[in-house]
C-alpha cells in the first residue's frame, strides 16, 4: 500500500470518518466504502485488477454519479463513468471539478497523471454509425494505459478499404472489431490476422438486425477462428479485455529482453 493511501486511511480514522473495522479492511486490501444508502464503492479493485471500479451511469441519478466520482477521485488517479448522457455529464461536472466528458463515447472520466500509452491495440469499425461504441472501447483502452489505433468505416461493403489498412492491423497484438448490420466484418478480419479478435456487435441496422442480435449471432457463429464476442454495444467490455491481453503480451516481451 502506498504511503499516501495509508495516511488517508489513518486520517479518516482519526477524524471518525470510518471506524476501526473499516480502517483495517482498507489496510488489508478488502476495502469498500458505503456511499449513502445506494452503493458500496469497491476501493480495492485497482489493487486486485489494475483498474478502479467503473461507474455505470445509466439508471443512476446525476447526484449519485457525482458522489461516486468524487469518492473515486479521492482514492485514485484515474476513474470513469460509462453511459453518461450530456445532461447528466453537465450536472456532474458542475458539482465535481476536474472531470472530462467524451460525448461520443458517453464517458465521464478523470486522469490525474498522464502516462505514455503502450501500443498494441487497434479498433476497427464497419461503418461510421458504429463509431460511438468503438470510441467507448478506445477510450477505455486509453484510460487503462494502452494506445488505441483507430480504423473506422472499413466494412465489407467496400472490402478494399479494409485491405488498405491491413499492414497497420498486422502490427497489432489485439484487434477490436465493432460492427452492426450483419456483423460480417469480425469474421473477415479474423481470417486475415493472427492476433486475437474481440468482436463487438452493435445495435446499428434496419429491422431485421433486431437491435444487434443478428450481428451478435453472426459473430458467435464466425467460421474464422480466434474471434471472441462481447455483448451488444459493449465497447467498454471489449476495451477492458483488449487492454488486459495487451498488458500481458507487453509484460512478457519485456521480461524476455
Amino acid at each position: 500500500m502506498e504511503e499516501a493511501e495509508l495516511k488517508r486511511i489513518l486520517t479518516a480514522l482519526q477524524q471518525n470518518q470510518i471506524d476501526l473495522t473499516q480502517a483495517l479492511q482498507q489496510i488489508e486490501g478488502n476495502a469498500f466504502e458505503p456511499v449513502g444508502n445506494f452503493a458500496r464503492l469497491d476501493l480495492d479493485r485497482a489493487t486486485r485488477t489494475g483498474f478502479p471500479e467503473v461507474i455505470f451511469g445509466q439508471g443512476k441519478t446525476a447526484e449519485q454519479v457525482a458522489v461516486l466520482m468524487a469518492r473515486l477521485m479521492e482514492h485514485g488517479d484515474r476513474g470513469m463513468a460509462t453511459r453518461v448522457d450530456p445532461r447528466m455529464a453537465a450536472e456532474v461536472q458542475a458539482t465535481v471539478p476536474g472531470l472530462t466528458y467524451h460525448p461520443q463515447a458517453r464517458i465521464l472520466y478523470f486522469c490525474k497523471q498522464a502516462a505514455e500509452l503502450q501500443p498494441g491495440i487497434a479498433v476497427v469499425t464497419a461503418g461510421t454509425s458504429d463509431i460511438p461504441i468503438a470510441e467507448e472501447a478506445a477510450l477505455t483502452v486509453e484510460l487503462m494505459g494502452q494506445a488505441a489505433a483507430r480504423f473506422y468505416d472499413v466494412g465489407v461493403a467496400g472490402l478494399h478499404r479494409l485491405l488498405a489498412v491491413l499492414p497497420q492491423l498486422q502490427q497489432a497484438n489485439v484487434v477490436i472489431v465493432v460492427a452492426g448490420m450483419e456483423g460480417a466484418l469480425a469474421s473477415v478480419v479474423a481470417g486475415l490476422l493472427a492476433c486475437p479478435i474481440l468482436a463487438v456487435p452493435t445495435s446499428v441496422g434496419y429491422g431485421a438486425s433486431f437491435g444487434g442480435i443478428t450481428a451478435l449471432l453472426a459473430m458467435l457463429n464466425s467460421c474464422a477462428g480466434g474471434v471472441s464476442v462481447v455483448n451488444i454495444d459493449n465497447g467498454f467490455g471489449a476495451g477492458v479485455i483488449a487492454a488486459r491481453i495487451n498488458q500481458r503480451i507487453l509484460a512478457g516481451a519485456a521480461a524476455h529482453e
